[in-house]
């Protein structure tokens, strides 16, 4: 009767575990750490109008060939506009005056040829994927608060971000666009200052 060697052994149970956690571990870190395409950011400003803040900004909002094809096999995009203004205090944490998210939903009509993008109850089609970007990548006084909120002479922190959200794209995309460098589209937080 054969016996095998000692040296030929499989690894016990335990040790196949924690080198399949670790493995996990390792790709979790990769994943979170992709960085993707920054979305580069020209301008934001606030200003006051009719006794509304209104919030304009400008944006170099291009999609990548990944997302580009998503788009054109069916698959709507959603665009995050984050904007929060806080007022800075020294004896506690900012107070949070405005913290707001518009989403645009981006989708392709092949029998049309025509690109919608829908935000909250309005929405508006395209004829090319130039004319999304820009309409998408700017914010033209768009109201964010009403004057009457803001304190006057005081010093807020405005931020503005613009990111594709990828938690609202299919459930089998989502996992393949976790490690995907091509689909973490995002731009750094702007931040500047507004007095009223």
């Amino acid at each position: 009767m054969f016996a095998p060697s000692p040296d030929r052994r499989a690894p016990p149970p335990s040790f196949a575990r924690g080198l399949l956690a670790a493995l996990a571990i390792v790709l979790l870190a990769c994943a979170l750490t992709a960085r993707g395409d920054t979305i580069p950011a020209r301008s934001a400003e606030l200003h006051e109008e009719d006794g509304e803040v209104l919030l304009s900004a400008e944006f170099d909002f291009t999609l990548n060939s990944t997302l580009e094809e998503a788009l054109s096999k069916g698959i709507a995009l959603y665009i995050d506009l984050e904007f929060r203004l806080t007022r800075p205090r020294w004896y506690w944490v900012d107070e949070k005056v405005v913290d707001s998210v518009t989403t645009y939903r981006l989708s392709y009509a092949p029998l049309t040829r025509q690109y919608r993008v829908g935000s909250g109850l309005m929405s508006q089609s395209f004829a090319t994927l130039g004319e999304v970007e820009r309409y998408i990548g700017r914010v033209t006084s768009r109201p964010v608060a009403r004057a009457s909120q803001l304190s006057k002479g005081t010093r807020y922190d405005a931020a503005l971000r613009l990111n594709l959200d990828v938690n609202q794209l299919p459930k089998p995309l989502q996992v393949s666009a976790l490690g995907s460098r091509e689909w973490q589209v995002a731009s750094d937080w702007l931040r500047w200052s507004f007095t009223p």
